[in-house]
């Protein structure tokens, strides 16, 4: 079956927040969309048919997750990622920053020191401060081809007793890497040393481009995965984010525990039956639908970072190695951030995720989400060529 991905749907007036809720964050909803992290492209019909299926049955109580839900994901994992993970070690999660949150009150005590590598996604801030644990900035490096890496002298430097754990995102957002074997073995040794607890938020684990490979950094090694707790979803894959359906990995029984009975306390455990249905059909059918789908993102990508290159010269924009999103410098263009935002919402009238709120590294930054019908995408680049060449 071939998907269309450029057919435009209106989600106005749906409860978006990526639509409906623009005003609250940008004083405006009259922009272009293209900041939250979902995409504009139709739920797969397999998924929907299932939710329709189950809706057949005429009550809605109750309802445990069968074995077909763990069993999709370690089917999934095993084939696409090459991961072998055993059924004990899965628990469930309404969303990734839940189980982030979760995993922190269990796992960490209150003024216990929690790393972080900026720019990095902003709920990671929330989880931590939020919850009374002492955040600690370990920036993420740029070198001189704009590529960015882990900074693990720093992070040496950085550690003593109250540091309990380190939250990373992989691939990562917004920045784009996929971090390879020898960063991730790097940082799994480092966190081993140290005994650090890993949170790895690998949500956009299926979206990865040409040459390079998604590897989960339990997956490296026992003692890393003892270390390690990783959390995802198919939410972002198959655009499901509003079904609040997630599960983590947790290889280590006592830390498997200790989540779970906070999971218990909080009563977080049972999410709800659409969720689990979406879950399984997604793990179950959707290998077809995201090969054409990473075909249709590569190309917009593609497209996008071509068209800033040859038309935008002060903006500077990478091809990601991950995810749909596309992390831009506005440096070149001599304006203060707080400038370069106001062109954007006022003049531009695109609505981008503003650099500075992954972290004080993002200054001057913003992130573009380009997945999205690529007549969209000609019209936001237009919008940015007007402004800013």
């Amino acid at each position: 079956m071939k998907y269309n991905f450029d057919k435009i749907i209106n989600r106005k007036g749906t409860g978006s927040i990526k639509y409906d809720k623009m005003n609250f964050f940008f004083g405006t909803n009259d922009l272009q969309p293209l900041w939250v992290a979902d995409m504009d492209f139709a739920t797969p019909d397999f998924i929907l048919n299932d939710i329709k299926n189950r809706l057949t049955h005429p009550i809605l109580g109750y309802t445990m997750r069968k074995p077909a839900f763990n069993q999709s994901f370690i089917n999934w994992y095993q084939k696409r990622h090459t991961w072998k993970i055993d059924q004990e070690w899965l628990d469930f999660s309404p969303g990734v920053v839940s189980a982030l949150a979760v995993a922190i009150l269990a796992l960490t005590e209150e003024n216990d020191k929690i790393i972080i590598q900026t720019p990095v996604y902003h709920p990671f801030f929330d989880v931590v401060e939020g919850n009374n644990r002492v955040l600690i900035d370990n920036p993420l490096q740029v070198n001189n081809d704009g590529h960015y890496c882990m900074d693990l002298a720093q992070l040496e430097k950085q550690i003593d007793k109250k540091t309990k754990m380190i939250v990373i995102s992989n691939p990562h957002n917004p920045i784009g890497r996929v971090w390879n074997k020898k960063e991730l073995m790097a940082l799994g040794n480092f966190a081993v040393k140290h005994n650090l607890i890993i949170l790895s938020d690998d949500i956009h684990a299926d979206f990865v481009y040409d040459q390079h490979r998604y590897i989960p950094i339990a997956s490296l090694s026992d003692k890393i995965a003892q270390q390690t707790i990783t959390i995802t979803s198919p939410s972002k894959t198959f655009n499901i984010a509003g079904l609040s359906t997630s599960i983590a990995v947790i290889p280590n029984e006592k830390y498997r525990e200790l989540y779970r009975k906070k999971m218990a306390t909080l009563h977080l455990f049972l999410g709800n039956i659409f969720g689990a249905t979406a879950f399984e059909s997604a793990y179950e059918k959707g290998e077809e639908w995201l090969t054409q789908l990473l075909g249709y993102l590569s190309d917009n990508l593609d497209f996008t970072v071509n068209y800033i290159q040859q038309n935008i010269p002060k903006i500077k924009a990478h091809k990601p190695e991950g995810t749909f999103l596309l992390w831009m410098e506005f440096s070149a263009t001599g304006l203060t951030h707080t400038q370069i935002k106001d062109k954007l919402i006022n003049e531009a009238k695109i609505a981008l995720n503003d650099g500075k709120s992954f972290g004080k590294n993002g200054e001057k930054y913003f992130r573009m989400n380009i997945a999205t019908p690529r007549a969209n995408l000609i019209i936001a680049l237009e919008k940015l060529k007007r402004n800013f060449s």
